[in-house]
């Protein structure tokens, strides 16, 4: 194993876990966090899970993963720190006895009790991401699946092109964020119990609904960077999904 350590860029705005269950609070209160719902379709569409089980989302937020999980025939849970995206959740998925409130450094599962973990864009988020992908590897089972969305420090589109053109860090004012290159994100989940098997890149989902479509015909800059995504390599990528395995 690689022992050299990752490295992140670190934005920190909040000191403590009390801190950003509030935070996410409000932001559940108000908003909330979503993506479109093509992103969600590509996602659950791309990963390796060829067999029913029992899938639990880890930062599950509104619930578009475990809901959509539950729709291809899978036992879908969820975990959020925030009690308001756990409720959010709940009314999506129609499904309350499978959402909970928890951290994801300590998620409140016994050893080896899921065959398919998920985590989407919220591992950068963690006050301790190296214990949350250390309570990821705890919770699968033997033969078991993990499957990580992560941004990139050096995102082409993003992070390179914002500061090209404004000479400042991309920021997304959630409590905390961090960015980390495709190695040293593989480093992080390799050093705490997972083994990365495979690695693709995500830009932008084809849309696959007509609220979708026009998303992009309203945004030409983002339809461009739709366009563009193919032509991106992945280590200037938008995120990384890191498909996992349980580390002997």
């Amino acid at each position: 194993m690689n022992k050299k350590p990752p490295f992140f860029l670190e934005i920190r705005i909040i000191p403590s876990e009390k801190d950003s269950k509030t935070a996410y609070d409000e932001i559940y209160t108000d908003e909330g966090l979503s993506q479109l719902p093509s992103f969600y379709q590509w996602f659950l569409s791309r990963l390796d899970i060829d067999k029913p089980g029992r899938l639990l989302d880890v930062s599950c937020g509104s619930g578009e993963v475990v809901h959509l999980a539950k729709e291809h025939g899978l036992e879908a849970h969820g975990i959020d720190i925030s009690f308001q995206a756990a409720q959010r959740a709940g009314k999506t998925t129609r499904y309350k006895g499978h959402i909970c409130t928890g951290a994801g450094e300590a998620l409140p599962y016994v050893n080896k009790s899921f065959d398919y973990i998920t985590n989407v864009g919220s591992l950068e988020h963690f006050l301790n991401p190296a214990q949350g992908v250390g309570e990821m590897a705890r919770i699968l089972r033997p033969e078991g699946r993990a499957f990580i969305l992560v941004p990139n420090t050096f995102s082409l589109s993003t992070t390179i092109w914002h500061a090209f053109r404004t000479g400042e860090t991309s920021v997304d004012q959630q409590p905390i964020q961090r960015y980390a290159a495709r190695a040293d994100w593989q480093r992080l989940l390799e050093q705490n119990g997972l083994q990365v098997y495979k690695i693709i890149k995500y830009e932008r989902a084809w849309p696959r609904r007509k609220e979708d479509w026009k998303y992009y015909l309203f945004r030409p800059k983002e339809f461009l960077r739709l366009l563009a995504a193919p032509l991106i390599p992945l280590n200037l990528a938008f995120c990384f999904v890191f498909f996992c395995k349980k580390a002997a």
